[in-house]
């Protein structure tokens, strides 16, 4: 075996399931910028998941969606959103160009002599 491949900085880390709260301590290399307090006293690094063996349909026998975070919703808000802004300042700008014509053609006409 090649030696010195493996990395060296394995320590105990908190895994969250964030679909059921379940949390688990195990070691791992993972970096992680959360810290939680353990069951025993103790603080350690924290990783959230989306899925662990606690709601996996596979382990848990149940089927259903896992959409926690309601990607495609989200997307279609924010799709919508920017579309009726976008919107909203075309007809500005077309308002605004339509009242410095008028107020052009106004301008214009009162400066005409009359024949």
């Amino acid at each position: 075996m090649k030696k010195d491949i493996h990395p060296k900085n394995y320590r105990p880390v908190v895994f969250q399931d964030i679909n059921n709260g379940f949390k688990f301590l195990t070691r791992s290399t993972v970096a992680s910028e959360e810290n939680v307090k353990w069951e025993d006293g103790n603080e350690y690094p924290l990783v959230k998941v989306h899925i662990s063996s606690a709601s996996h349909p596979y382990f848990t026998g149940e089927e259903r969606i896992v959409d926690i975070e309601g990607r495609v919703d989200k997307f279609k808000a924010r799709s919508a959103a920017g579309n009726a802004a976008r919107e909203k300042r075309a007809n500005a700008a077309i308002k605004q160009a339509k009242r410095q014509q008028s107020k052009a053609n106004k301008a214009a006409a009162a400066t005409k002599p009359a024949n």
